[in-house]
């Protein structure tokens, strides 16, 4: 039955997603109010995931931050020692760096992976940018069930600030929650910033 639920809860939310309009300027609003947070202000290492598909974009103001003052880290899928899926993470100064991998999603080349001085531990995260399906108020988060980011959640900081960004269209009243899903600190729409649990 929670399988069922999860899958509805999935799908009603890629059609809101998708059906989103003026994705490029209310994506802007999303991402301006996540650089004003207080977390973000606070981080000296931050986590971005780089949009692809229907997500909140990100692309550009990934960009903008290249000059600040903060440790720029993308994400890209990758395989741990047991060939589970995972997220690997990579200290970005600049886009060109980059290329499409995984669902086009832009990434460094496979050759560079775990590159001396670009690799980054998920310990060292101050803040996490983080996508997903859904959410709920309470910080729940529904991914897109190939557990790269419940892995990378699981082993970040007790400190780690997690922020899950969406369009309000996303907002779910309940998101099913299963034991070892984790809850996000805040989650960021157009028009809500959102006190999510929390991970303790």
């Amino acid at each position: 039955m929670m399988h069922i639920d999860k899958a509805q809860q999935r799908r009603k939310a890629y059609d809101a997603r998708n059906a989103q309009r003026d994705k490029d300027a209310v994506s802007r609003e999303i991402v301006d109010k996540f650089l004003g947070h207080a977390a973000y202000q606070q981080a000296k290492t931050v986590m971005f995931y780089l949009h692809c598909r229907s997500e909140v974009r990100t692309r550009d103001r990934v960009r903008e931050q290249l000059s600040g003052d903060k440790q720029v880290i993308v994400p890209y899928c990758t395989k741990d020692a047991d060939g589970q899926n995972r997220l690997g993470l990579w200290k970005l100064e600049g886009l060109q760096e980059l290329q499409p991998g995984t669902w086009g999603i832009l990434e460094p080349p496979k050759e560079r992976w775990g590159e001396s001085g670009k690799e980054i531990a998920p310990e060292a995260l101050d803040l996490v940018m983080v996508p997903g399906v859904a959410f709920d108020r309470s910080g729940g988060r529904l991914g897109n069930g190939a557990g790269y980011y419940d892995r990378l959640l699981k082993s970040v900081g007790k400190d780690t600030v997690l922020i899950g960004v969406c369009f309000e269209t996303q907002i779910m009243p309940e998101i099913v929650m299963e034991a070892h899903d984790i809850y996000m600190d805040y989650v960021i729409t157009e028009t809500a910033i959102y006190k999510g649990r929390g991970r303790f």
